[in-house]
């Protein structure tokens, strides 16, 4: 990954409004390159908001679904880092109690 798309990536990470938020889900979280979706969860996971982490844990294909085990394994190695789990226990919680799919809730549950 150039050096370019790495700041980017880490200033949209840095930047607290929602649209910030949207960019990395469009275009880092869709990424064909493996390095760049793990750089964009981690920079989801450092905004640690309810809508960042529900991208990273409820949709198919990104953060802990990723198809990419490398992907997947450092989304879920990094989510255990965060100080401050309150969000994502209420975003885990959320997606066992909620969501239609199961896939998505063994995946929340293993957290």
């Amino acid at each position: 990954m150039s050096d370019t798309a790495l700041k980017i990536i880490e200033a949209l990470g840095r930047h607290t409004d929602d649209a910030s938020i949207d960019v990395l889900r469009d275009l880092g979280t869709n990424s064909s390159r493996e390095d760049i979706r793990e750089v964009t969860a981690t920079a989801l996971i450092r905004k640690n908001s309810d809508k960042a982490l529900r991208i990273l844990l409820t949709s198919q294909g990104k953060g802990i679904n990723d198809l990419s085990t490398k992907v997947a394994m450092s989304t879920i190695t990094k989510l255990a880092e965060i100080k401050d789990k309150t969000t994502l226990i209420n975003v885990i919680n959320d997606a066992i109690e909620n969501d239609s799919r199961e896939d998505i809730k063994i995946s929340a549950r293993s957290l």
